[in-house]
């Protein structure tokens, strides 16, 4: 994943499309936060601290996909690797929360049906999540042009095809947000107090 954007120019267009990513992931699970905080308040599905502490993982994958854009992975591997795990395994750990949390409010607030995507799509990142890791802790050499013939091209391939496999279920994972966020509406006011 991050192969593409380790070398200039690459590496600032990537680091930089990592950072929006981030923060338009914090943006949308602030909007969930605050769309299921109200729907709550009317039928008590969930405790508040669970919904809070979603939030909160989801922010810690926020901060360490902003670690995987801002430290490249030939320049400070260990950091970037550690940056890598937050972002995945936070990642991972908030749809599965999620997908709990919309069954819970099933089905005043969700369909069964949008509940069994989300939670299908939280098995398969969590399935490739795993072997993500072994396979990437197999890997002896951090390098990016790879050839099949190499030693660890194997891991480094099997690692790569779950990495982005985990990366499309979340991006598939908040597109089922959207019928969810069409039944809402976020004010922002401003007052101003004289004294």
């Amino acid at each position: 994943f991050s192969d593409t954007g380790t070398k200039p120019p690459e590496s600032g267009i990537f680091g930089f499309m990592i950072n929006i990513s981030a923060l338009l992931g914090v943006i949308t699970m602030y909007i969930r936060y605050l769309l299921i905080k109200k729907q709550n308040e009317s039928s008590h599905f969930i405790k508040s601290s669970c919904n809070i502490f979603s939030l909160c993982i989801g922010l810690m994958g926020c901060i360490g996909m902003g670690i995987v854009a801002n430290f490249q992975e030939l320049s400070v591997p260990s950091v970037h690797d550690i940056g890598a795990l937050v972002a995945f395994g936070s990642g991972v750990v908030y749809i599965t929360l999620q997908s709990i949390i919309s069954y819970k409010s099933c089905p005043r607030w969700n369909t069964y049906f949008v509940c069994h995507i989300r939670m299908a799509i939280s098995v398969i990142s969590c399935i490739a999540f795993i072997p993500m890791i072994v396979f990437a802790s197999k890997i002896s050499m951090t390098k990016i042009d790879w050839t099949p013939d190499e030693k660890d091209y194997t891991y480094h391939f099997m690692s790569a095809i779950c990495e982005w496999t985990v990366a499309f279920g979340f991006i598939f994972f908040f597109l089922t947000f959207i019928r969810d966020f069409q039944r809402f509406s976020l004010r922002i006011s401003t007052e101003i107090h004289e004294d």
